[in-house]
This record gives structure tokens, sequence and C-alpha cells, in this order.
């Protein structure tokens, strides 16, 4: 292990990319190590190695970005349990990250659906990005939101968009978006959802509601 930890450490020196390291630590990107290597070239780096659990665990519980990302492609789904994913979440602290959590491994799970759920119910604002960031990954794949689910989806989007401009709000449009674009009575159900959003007064909010319009008019 301490061997192919050093080695992919290697590769990913020798792919450095000190400009676009800098650039990410101007925009908030914070990590311990940042080596600024291309999504490509990690995804092509992860092709050399064989999925494997532990080595996953090892790879997400170093704070380099890279390694974070390799983990999310590296870990086998048939061992990834929910309170692995719990775990692996709450160690989230950067957009990218959960972007990429969600998109390269979360999406594939079979409780999928009940893990996002649960998290934009959630305080943290990492868990309720990541929640409704995995809502959008799987109504893109056509997945459709199980009934007994609807009125909480919307009811929490709709709080989360209320509140202002955050990462939180930005993941919940996102939602919204790609839950309306699969047919043109799911786009009525959020449109009548913030109905008031054009009456409210705030320029802001009527943003929002013709940016969702526009999308749905686009898609339909």
């Amino acid at each position: 292990m301490h061997n192919t930890l050093k080695d992919i450490r290697t590769q990913f020196r020798l792919s450095m990319n000190g400009i676009v390291s800098q650039s990410m630590r101007e925009k908030g990107a914070v990590y311990k190590l940042n080596f600024g290597v291309s999504l490509p070239k990690i995804r092509e780096i992860a092709q050399r190695y064989t999925k494997d659990a532990a080595l996953a665990e090892a790879l997400w519980q170093e704070d380099v970005r890279e390694m974070k990302i390799l983990a999310t492609l590296l870990q086998p789904l048939d061992s990834f349990t929910v309170e692995q994913a719990e775990l692996w979440a709450a160690g989230v602290k950067q957009q990218e990250i959960a972007e990429q959590l969600c998109m390269n491994l979360l999406q594939e799970l079979p409780f999928a659906e009940e893990l996002a759920m649960k998290w934009i119910c959630r305080e943290e604002e990492f868990f309720v990005v990541m929640g409704f960031l995995l809502l959008a990954r799987l109504y893109m794949k056509g997945f459709c939101l199980r009934q007994e689910y609807m009125p909480l989806f919307m009811r929490r989007a709709k709080e989360v968009m209320d509140v202002g401009l955050s990462r939180s709000q930005r993941a919940s449009l996102l939602a919204l978006k790609y839950y309306g674009r699969q047919s043109s009575e799911q786009a009525d159900i959020v449109l009548l959802a913030l109905a008031d959003y054009p009456l409210s007064g705030s320029p802001e909010r009527e943003e929002f509601y013709e940016d969702l319009k526009f999308e749905f008019q686009y898609y339909q």
C-alpha cells in the first residue's frame, strides 16, 4: 500500500501544473496540497490501478486534491456502505470534491436516492450541497423521483432557494432544472411551487424563476 501511494504521488508530481494550482488557491480552493492536475489526467492515472476499497480509503484520508478525486474513481461500488458515504461526505470542504464524489461514485450507488433525500435535510452546508447535486445527477440519467419524496424535495428546494446566494442554493437550482427537464408536468410542478417569485419584489428571486422558466421552455 505504501509503495502504491508513493507511486501515485510521484505521478501527480510529474503532472503538476503550478499555474492551475495557484489559480485554485486564489479562488478559495484550499488543500494541504494541490498539484493542479487536470481531471482528464487524473482519470487516465486511475485507469492504471485496479479498484480497491483499502486503497481508495487511504487516498481519501489524504488532504490532497488529486488523491481525493482518485479515491472516488477507485472505490468499488459493492463495498461502499451508507456509513462510509456519511464519513466521506463529512470530510468534504471544497465544491469540486463534492461534485466529483457525486459524479464518480455516489450516483452509482443503489441507495443514492435515499442518501440524497437524507442529506438535503441536514444543516451542514456541504451535506445539503451534495444532496441536491446527487439528485441533479440522478435526474440527468432519467431517474424518476419516488412519489413519496416529492413534497420533501420541493419543500427543501424552495427553502434553500429562499435563503439567498449560496452553494446550497446553486445546487438546489440545478436539481430543480434537471427535474423539470424530464417532462412538462414536472416543469409545471416546479414553476407552481415558485409561483410567488415573480411577485415577490426581489430581483434575485424573479431571476431564479425566469431562469427556470427559460430552461424548461428550451428543453421541452
